[in-house]
């Protein structure tokens, strides 16, 4: 993707989202990653299941994907990287997330940690990490969020002391995705106390199997281990692992965000639902009422859709789109919640988690047992619309 190909946006306002058409080479990809996800379905791995970014664990299949140049796509070649931007990048992730493909094992390594320690690394951490992440190799955890602090991020507790040669942290970061299988997280804590309480913040990499991390399971609904309570008790990190200028991290961690919030993941973490349900309307005579509702469903998709990639575009151009994907992921993950309510409400199906896999009846209860997690990670829905509010005002 070129600038060219981009209607021109002099100055990026917080609800400006470029009108994007992607060139004919993304639709050559498109077919590349199809074909590879009908192998690896055939192979067993691709199971067709919502929230598979969430959910689906699989280091092998991440560095299948590796090998294809697929992870770290957006890095530069110097570095281990494709060097083929944020919207190539996109094309190949829609693409694994409507199959319910199992890409959650380099999901943040690649959305998030490649490119901050990119942006803000030094050259030591950029040669060290960046080629074993694109190799799908390395993976990492987000340590943002804590038990008081919820999405409100300027109220982390968690402290990192000066020591002799490094830092020492102690603290609790809470819902950190992959911690117990992931090699480490990139920390957010309070370097210094300060009136203003963005300021004194300090983003950490953590080697999650350090001395003092104590990893404590929170089980979804279904039962499931994704998330963790990571306890840092007294872990000693050295200098060379401080992310970016110490008393930054507030800065880092908000353009961070712009990647988390703005992707795919939010809004297609329960296509494959929506998939299920066409293929059950397929076999009995679908009435009128339940076209509408699917037509409704499928208008709103394709809406989202092009406010991401409008997202994807304006960070391809070096814009640091935080409104724009606050507003993305507000839109994208109600429409989640509302497929799996609209699902339920034309095709009353009892949803069996127990059921084959596969079937519309465990796939419901899939879809059904995550969509708490919809609208809460990654940014309450109220923190995103307060973000909103404050870039409208600043414009």
């Amino acid at each position: 993707m070129s600038p060219s190909t981009l209607s021109p946006t002099p100055t990026l306002s917080p609800i400006a989202f470029p009108d994007v058409a992607l060139p004919e080479s993304a639709r050559r990809l498109r077919a590349e990653v199809r074909a590879f996800a009908d192998e690896e379905r055939a192979r067993g791995t691709v199971l067709g299941r919502p929230d598979s970014w969430l959910a689906g664990w699989d280091p092998g299949f991440s560095r299948r994907c590796a090998e294809r140049g697929w992870v770290g796509m957006a890095l530069p070649t110097e570095y281990g990287g494709a060097g083929r931007g944020f919207l190539d990048r996109y094309v190949v992730i829609e693409e694994l997330l409507a199959a319910g493909a199992p890409v959650s094992a380099h999901w943040v390594s690649d959305r998030q940690a490649g490119p901050s320690i990119l942006q803000h690394g030094t050259e030591e951490q950029r040669r060290f990490f960046l080629p074993r992440i694109a190799a799908g190799q390395c993976f990492f955890s987000i340590g943002m969020s804590e038990k008081n602090s919820g999405s409100d991020l300027a109220s982390v507790a968690t402290r990192a002391e000066r020591t002799a040669d490094g830092w020492r942290l102690t603290g609790t970061k809470m819902w950190t995705g992959g911690a117990h299988v992931n090699d480490y997280a990139i920390v957010l804590a309070r370097t210094d106390d300060a009136e203003d309480k963005h300021a004194g913040l300090s983003q950490f990499i953590v080697d999650l199997r350090a001395p003092g991390v104590r990893i404590e399971p929170i089980r979804l609904m279904s039962g499931e281990h994704r998330f963790n309570a990571v306890h840092l008790e007294g872990v000693d990190v050295p200098d060379g692992m401080l992310l970016g200028e110490r008393g930054s991290g507030w800065k880092q961690v908000t353009g961070e965000l712009a990647f988390e919030r703005s992707g795919p993941e939010r809004y297609l973490s329960t296509f494959p639902l929506l998939v299920s349900l066409l293929r059950e309307l397929e076999q009995r005579s679908a009435t009128a009422e339940q076209l509408v509702q699917v037509g409704i469903l499928t208008a709103r998709l394709h809406s989202v859709r092009q406010l991401s990639l409008g997202v994807a575009a304006a960070l391809d151009a070096g814009h640091s789109p935080d409104t724009q994907a606050a507003l993305v992921k507000d839109l994208g993950t109600r429409l989640e919640g509302a497929l799996v309510d609209t699902v339920r409400s034309i095709l009353p199906t009892p949803a069996d988690s127990h059921a084959t896999p596969g079937s519309h009846p465990e796939l419901l209860a899939f879809a059904l047992l995550h969509s708490p997690g919809y609208t809460l990670r990654g940014g309450t829905n109220e923190i995103l619309r307060g973000i909103i509010t404050r870039g409208l005002e600043q414009h």
